[in-house]
């Protein structure tokens, strides 16, 4: 079948629609690691600020050029049509072109690839193959012939590679090493990054099986999946709990917890829903949750070297 964009519409070039294609609600997934890794860096005494910058940019574009690769192969696979739930359809709503979303998405890669270098010549050139595993799975999210979003891996490689790894990273470039505590405060952000992916695969449930995928809510079924959800966000949280009871970290990121709401809400906001406008807040809830969370692990953690 030969797809077909709707040429009756005009591209309409306002701030408001580039921005959408560029899904802004996911972007705190990039933005959260970077200040967690920075900011534990601080702890150490040691923060570069031209690094910090370099490193968010590049972690921004990143994250903005795979959800353009998202919106591209979606559509060439069939996936999106003017029907379509969601703030994307650059495409189908708005007349884009195919190859300008793409175009746009490579630019944004070239881009984060020159700021890589500049980090890479600052700290250590072995990041290099690191910063490249993160924009392949980014690609290959959604591009190449097995699509990771196809497979019931999308979550755990987005929380290890989008989340986790970026927040160490983010301290390596600082300081030029890992510690253990980076590691562990890590993991908890990388659960969160996993579970935004969870969320949509939640929302896009029906579609995604119509098309043959096998995405981890269809392999364990909507309920099992939402279950797991639940239980995912209350590993973070007793994650957190055990850092301050082992005194791996400050006592002051049990500000962490008063998230919890959130991801309560995130939670409940799956259950019994089958329409995918009906998921959108809680969609909206999980990302929210992974945000507050960060942010406010990374103001205990700021607290703690104030004091």
């Amino acid at each position: 079948m030969q797809l077909q964009y709707n040429t009756r519409l005009l591209p309409k070039r306002s701030w408001k629609v580039w921005w959408e294609l560029i899904r802004p609600h996911t972007l705190t997934a990039s933005i959260v690691p970077v200040l967690l890794g920075s900011v534990l860096a601080l702890l150490e005494g040691k923060l570069n600020g031209l690094l910090f910058v370099a490193m968010l940019l590049a972690s921004l574009l990143i994250q903005a050029a795979t959800n353009l690769f998202n919106e591209y192969y979606d559509f060439k696979r069939g996936l999106d049509t003017e029907k379509s739930v969601g703030i994307g359809g650059g495409i189908v709503r708005h007349g884009m072109t195919p190859q300008l979303i793409m175009n746009l998405a490579l630019s944004m890669y070239g881009i984060a690839v020159l700021l890589g270098i500049y980090i890479c010549a600052v700290s250590s050139w072995w990041l290099a193959a690191v910063g490249a595993g993160c924009m392949l799975v980014g690609y290959l999210y959604t591009g190449g012939p097995l699509p990771i979003s196809r497979t019931p891996f999308g979550e755990l490689l987005s929380g290890l590679f989008l989340g986790f790894l970026v927040i160490l990273i983010a301290y390596f470039i600082q300081t030029g090493y890992v510690s253990n505590t980076a590691v562990l405060v890590a993991v908890p952000s990388g659960v969160l990054v996993g579970l935004i992916n969870l969320s949509n695969n939640l929302r896009d449930h029906d579609g995604d099986k119509a098309h043959g995928r096998k995405t981890l809510p269809i392999v364990l079924g909507p309920k099992k999946a939402i279950y797991l959800m639940g239980i995912m966000f209350a590993v973070s949280y007793l994650w957190v709990v055990g850092l301050v009871i082992t005194r791996t970290a400050t006592p002051w990121i049990i500000l962490a917890l008063l998230s919890i709401p959130k991801a309560i809400r995130a939670t409940k906001g799956f259950v019994g829903k089958t329409e995918p406008v009906t998921m959108m807040p809680a969609m909206k809830a999980t990302a929210q949750t992974n945000t507050v969370f960060g942010l406010l692990i990374a103001l205990g953690l700021f607290i703690s070297y104030l004091l």
